[in-house]
């Protein structure tokens, strides 16, 4: 296993869930930011439509303030225009995990037709949260034994 499997994408509706909502979303990001070695995988276009999401649901100040925190957070990648940000994301990103509650990428045929170009697995975050262990994860990626969370996750 390589570095890919802690790699993590968190499709729009997820990350604004996270800062609107809490929940799951908020449980399955907080496993990534508490760990220095765990990264999200972001880009322009990602974090665009999050923004739009918060800023219609909430207020766009709030949207901008919270798009800046977020780009700091994670790994952006670029990728061509016009392709679904998320997968877009996982692929030019090599994450080995899509978070979303995108019924349309959840389907097994959506899996498998994602996999033929991209290896990496779309679930819904509160199976991620549910599944991830990240003494094995620490372990699998070379990290050696599980020292723990090292971050903060609301800081």
């Amino acid at each position: 296993m390589t570095e890919r499997a802690a790699r993590v994408v968190a499709d729009a509706d997820v990350l604004a869930a996270d800062l609107l909502v809490g929940g799951a979303a908020r449980e399955a990001l907080d496993h990534v930011r508490a760990h220095s070695w765990v990264t999200l995988v972001t880009s322009d276009p990602l974090l665009a439509d999050a923004e739009a999401v918060v800023a219609d649901l909430a207020d766009p100040a709030l949207a901008r303030d919270w798009r800046e925190k977020v780009a700091e957070l994670g790994e952006r990648v670029a990728h061509p225009p016009g392709d679904q940000p998320a997968l877009a994301c996982a692929l030019h990103g090599e994450a080995a995990h899509v978070l979303s509650f995108d019924e349309s990428l959840l389907t097994a045929g959506a899996g498998a037709a994602i996999r033929t170009r991209v290896e990496t697995s779309v679930k819904r975050p509160d199976a991620f949260a549910t599944l991830f262990d990240p003494a094995s994860l620490y372990e699998a990626v070379g990290g050696g034994s599980y020292p723990g969370p090292d971050r903060d996750p609301r800081a």
